[in-house]
């Protein structure tokens, strides 16, 4: 199963790397453990894009609920063409830097849930710039 969804800024970006880090590895204070076989986070300009493929199926109600989660934290995604051969570049193993030199976006992410890769990219952008842009904070 895949959700695929934009997202504003950083902050909701990183919530939902948090519900999935936290979903693999504390069983017991959530209420299902999702099987999630990768994440990948690409910056635009305007926006987060965020791919989660799950190994297995969820069940109906365990996808409506994450369904939920991810709608009230962004829109479904319909990315285009080139966003799309990024995503399915990195799904079949080519690196992430390969994939950013080939389709000219910013790969902040791939791989399992992980907040520091995001907020070490917030962290490099913003001294870069000198201010924080809206889609960063």
């Amino acid at each position: 199963m895949d959700y695929l969804y934009y997202l504003a800024n950083a902050s909701l970006t990183l919530r939902v790397s948090e519900r999935l880090q936290a979903s693999q590895h504390d069983r017991l204070r959530q209420a299902t453990h999702l099987p999630v076989n990768f994440m990948s986070v690409i910056h635009q300009i305007n926006g987060w894009v965020v791919r989660v493929k799950m190994s297995l199926p969820l069940e109906p109600r365990d996808d409506a609920d994450f369904k939920a989660f991810m709608n009230e934290l962004g829109i479904p995604c319909q990315p285009n063409v080139r966003l799309q051969m990024a995503l399915w570049s990195l799904e079949t193993g080519q690196s992430p830097v390969e994939v950013m030199r080939r389709y000219q976006v910013a790969v902040v992410s791939h791989g399992h849930p992980d907040c520091q890769e995001i907020l070490a990219f917030r962290e490099q952008f913003v001294r870069g710039l000198g201010y924080c842009p809206e889609t960063l904070a």
